[in-house]
């Protein structure tokens, strides 16, 4: 998050600017808008105080780990391709715009969007869907929060390694499954998420082969003032990063193939 004292200075100059831009805006408008209902009314206004000060955009680890899977799928063009838990408003939505998707979640989905089919169930036994019968996977920042309860699913410490097992299970052989999820001295931030050791992924997916392991690292960079910047680096090596401290902001993505 930004610094406190930085955010109190873009607020303070921020209802500064905001009082002078209203009062130029009010008397531009008496002026211009002749005949146009765009005179700002007291019970009408709405203040936005820092907007001014930031970048043209913040760049967080979903957007890394998101063109990281949907660059991969694209090149591989998968005749169909499911998704366990990711976000809809952004990896999915990269997906419609090139294939249909089957997305899997426990949560109810109360829309219906086109080329997206949905299954609701329970990803830790996902029988509803025969064996070896998906030949496209993936399941980015999500497993990590399985049997917290955050989302509404049973409490079960071994719901991430279940439903690790069902996706083994699930995947076709010469299958790509796609997964990120934090990674570093591993533990759990009871109910937020937990944090795995690289090893402990490749461990719980021992039937399938690890084909590429990249990592984003934001714990540089601000999550609302993005100057320092975000580390993206591909084909790094797991062992790299079994003893870093982390809290969310380091997110290994790995490429398996069955």
């Amino acid at each position: 998050m930004q610094p406190q004292s930085n955010k109190s200075v873009d607020t303070c100059d921020g209802l500064i600017k905001y009082r002078s831009d209203l009062a130029k805006f009010t008397k531009a408008a008496k002026i211009a808008g002749e005949g146009r209902d765009f005179q700002p009314q007291i019970l009408s206004i709405w203040p936005i105080v820092t907007d001014w000060s930031d970048n043209a955009g913040f760049l967080s680890y979903y957007f890394w780990q998101d063109l990281w899977a949907a660059k991969k799928i694209f090149e591989r063009k998968p005749s169909s391709h499911f998704d366990i838990a990711s976000r809809i408003d952004g990896f999915v939505a990269h997906l419609l715009t090139f294939m249909p998707v089957t997305l899997i979640d426990i949560r109810p989905l109360p829309y219906e969007i086109e080329g997206l089919d949905f299954v609701c169930t329970d990803a830790t036994d996902m029988s509803v869907i025969k064996d070896d019968c998906i030949e496209s996977l993936s399941s980015l920042c999500a497993i990590e929060h399985f049997g917290l309860g955050r989302y509404g699913d049973p409490i079960d410490p071994e719901a991430c390694f279940k439903a690790m097992s069902e996706m083994e299970r699930v995947l076709s052989p010469g299958g790509r499954l796609y997964i990120a999820v934090p990674v570093g001295v591993e533990g759990v931030r009871f109910n937020a998420h937990r944090i795995f050791y690289p090893r402990t992924i490749i461990s719980a997916l021992s039937r399938l082969s690890l084909l590429d392991f990249s990592v984003v690292d934001t714990r540089s960079s601000s999550y609302m003032n993005t100057q320092l910047g975000i580390q993206y680096m591909e084909h790094a090596d797991p062992a790299d990063y079994e003893n870093e401290q982390n809290d969310e902001e380091l997110i290994g993505l790995f490429e398996f193939e069955k």
